[in-house]
């Protein structure tokens, strides 16, 4: 993120309806001030959730199986996790409901009643916390807005909110039904648990899509607020909001996934521009956000309109300038619901991007130097080459270790020559990428050698290279060329630490600075030899070497 302040890409004034207040900061900070504390579970990744619908899934059947709760009782108390996360509203009624169905009608004994209660009073809590600060957050937001309202410009347009979700939850819905039936209650109160606990993880999606729809079927053809702000799309490719006054994008106050409105053959707008489509130039927009997705760079700062009350949960829809100068406004309608971000958050984040941008800088210079050692002393610009090195070396000790005891550990002619031999086969062909990989550059571009054959990228056509974290990636611009990746091992902090430079790391760097600058790449042709060879022997020996083990293992 950077801290300079940034000039935002205009919207037309045709697409600003009249009395449309600016969203500034000291609206925007009565708002923030409405949000529940960071403790609060208002947003989780996507990566979180679903280890908390696993953690409910087990939870279900330890209950079932430790405690005397019938089936269904502890599949309802395992899912108050999940929707303590996506929908608060159900908890404000289950957690009450619950409390007075299971001990009227299963009493059980202090040991068991305790822990359940104390979780479910927690999630009762948390989740009137949230409630209460969504309606905060929605009175802030009316207030900025000033009465001002306009009719949402999608009227017509096909929008598919929630309908991925519904059909999702239906099959999951279904799923957990065949379950509970072939397991009954009387049969075995743990998968019966657990079966009922994919139901209501399953009810839950249908649940939440539908609701999604309401609330965004709320927006079309009625008169709603509207807010002046700025936005811009995060490395995620959701949509971040920000107040209209924040040139710097220091304070994101929530975040929303928008997609376009169906059957969009016209622009919202009647001063629109209304030039034939140009294909070049829709590629070229391509590769400008594949390249940003790579890099993870933020896309610019654009002035937009927001319809709609803005809070935790709810749906919106932008009408926000094309990144393209002289493009028509882009009308996108939120595909998920609002979730605002906390002020610890930019924080965060502000000195996450000053560290990593610091970072960014030194490997740039260190690459620079590096490529430049390689041109300054003869001037003679030889054929430069990285390598396979130590890291990867690493990952195939560590891979034949884990794989020999395997070997070892069943003697069954199918263990060992169908499934153990199948492993070692498919071992050996992505070992020999792993120990024999290069990468050579020459006044042409990069050469790489592969299992069948070497491959090529002109410098010209070479859209992204780039080392984030264990992996170093390189990419062409060309349909035709595979995206070449390798992954690595790495220790960051101890890295940091000791002020070590990662082989990747050193290896994007020196490539891409010799990429941006003509002067530092090599100004001789490579030979044949110098390209590298295809890795097919080297993994034909390997075979050989693993068929070898397993036949005269004993």
């Amino acid at each position: 993120m950077s801290t300079n302040l940034q000039q935002p890409l205009p919207l037309p004034a045709s697409a600003i309806p009249d009395d449309c207040l600016p969203w500034d900061a000291e609206q925007t900070r009565r708002w923030t001030q409405a949000l529940p504390a960071w403790w609060v579970p208002v947003r989780l990744g996507t990566g979180v959730l679903v280890g908390v619908a696993l953690a409910g899934l087990l939870g279900s059947g330890a209950l079932a199986l430790s405690t005397d709760l019938s089936p269904w009782a502890a599949a309802v108390v395992a899912l108050h996790a999940i929707w303590l996360a996506v929908r608060p509203e159900v908890v404000r009624v289950s957690v009450p409901v619950l409390l007075f169905l299971v001990p009227a009608q299963q009493p059980l004994p202090w040991p068991v009643t305790l822990p359940v209660l104390a979780f479910l009073l927690l999630a009762w809590a948390l989740a009137m916390l949230r409630l209460v600060a969504r309606g905060r957050q929605r009175a802030a937001a009316l207030a900025a807005a000033g009465g001002a309202t306009a009719v949402p410009p999608d009227e017509g347009r096909t929008f598919r909110r929630g309908r991925l979700l519904v059909w999702f939850g239906l099959a999951v819905t279904a799923a957990g039904a065949a379950g509970v039936a072939t397991f009954g209650p009387g049969d075995d109160h743990v998968l019966a648990a657990t079966g009922l606990y994919v139901t209501g993880l399953g009810l839950t999606a249908v649940l939440s899509g539908l609701l999604g729809r309401r609330r965004a079927a709320a927006l079309r053809g009625a008169p709603v607020p509207v807010l002046r702000v700025l936005v811009r799309e995060n490395a995620d490719v959701d949509t971040e909001v920000y107040a209209a006054d924040d040139l710097g994008a220091l304070r994101p106050l929530f975040t929303v996934s928008v997609s376009e409105p169906d059957d969009e053959d016209e622009p919202f707008f009647e001063d629109a521009d209304d030039d034939d489509f140009d294909e070049e130039a829709a590629e070229a927009e391509m590769r400008d956000a594949l390249d940003r997705i790579d890099d993870e760079e933020p896309g610019p700062l654009r002035e937009a309109v927001l319809y709609g009350t803005p809070y935790d949960g709810a749906e919106i829809l932008l009408v926000s300038a094309d990144e393209e100068p002289g493009e028509p406004p882009l009308v996108e309608r939120s595909q998920g619901p609002v979730r605002p971000l906390s002020g610890r958050f930019g924080r965060g984040r502000v000195v996450g991007d000053k560290r990593a941008g610091t970072r960014k800088a030194a490997y740039q210079e260190l690459g620079r130097l590096a490529a430049g050692a390689a041109v300054a002393p003869l001037g003679s610009g030889a054929v430069r080459r990285w390598r396979a090195g130590w890291t990867d070396r690493i990952i195939a000790v560590v891979v034949i270790l884990w794989f020999v005891p395997i070997a070892l550990d069943e003697s069954g002619w199918f263990w060992r020559y169908v499934l153990v031999g199948s492993v070692a086969l498919g071992g050996a062909l992505l070992l020999s990428e792993r120990l024999g990989w290069t990468v050579t550059a020459d006044r042409e571009g990069l050469w790489f050698n592969g299992l069948r054959r070497v491959r090529h990228i002109a410098w010209d056509d070479i859209r992204v290279v780039r080392c984030k974290g264990a992996e170093l990636k390189i990419d062409s611009r060309g349909a035709g060329f595979p995206t070449w990746t390798m992954q690595s091992v790495r220790w960051p902090k101890l890295e940091l630490r000791r002020g070590w430079i990662h082989p990747y790391e050193r290896t994007a760097a020196e490539i891409t600075a010799m990429w941006e600058d003509p002067a530092l790449r090599p100004t001789v042709s490579a030979t044949e030899r110098e390209r590298g060879r295809p890795l097919w022997p080297l993994a034909l020996a390997q075979a050989a070497v693993f068929t070898a083990f397993l036949v005269l293992l004993p």
